[in-house]
């Protein structure tokens, strides 16, 4: 997943890779081993269709697949992708920490529906982790 500027040169100044990673090895082990099938990319933009796809104006992230939930009885992996949108998270998200974060917590987000986890579910559980 190495950047690229406009002349295509990769570009080891960007850290927006780094913290995808960094989300990714501080998953658990056993959601980790369960991401074989699962693509994950970083896109400046999301396209009008993907946008379409989810009824969404923008989009930090996007989980395209089947959630291991709901897997055959074989419980063959099924190829899905996991996409971060660079382009919203840095224009929202003006420093490299509250960027870092944001990308963290992108990554996780979409990785969570992978499992079957809903964004009712994920909002029930954000509430419940900022109560006193």
């Amino acid at each position: 997943m190495m950047e690229t500027d406009a002349t295509g040169v990769a570009s080891a100044d960007d850290p927006f890779e780094d913290w995808v990673l960094e989300a990714l090895d501080g998953l658990p082990g056993s959601f980790r081993e369960h991401l074989g099938s699962v693509a994950i990319v970083i896109e400046e933009e999301a396209t009008p269709d993907q946008l379409a796809a989810v009824h969404a104006r923008g989009l930090y992230g996007l989980y395209q697949g089947v959630a291991r939930t709901a897997y055959g009885v074989d419980n063959a992996p099924i190829p899905a992708k996991i996409t971060i949108f660079r382009g919203p998270l840095t224009q929202r998200f003006h420093d490299a920490a509250s960027q870092r974060e944001a990308v963290i917590e992108t990554v996780r987000h979409e990785v969570a529906h992978h499992f079957g986890i809903s964004d009712d579910r994920l909002r029930q559980l954000e509430r419940g982790r900022h109560r006193p």
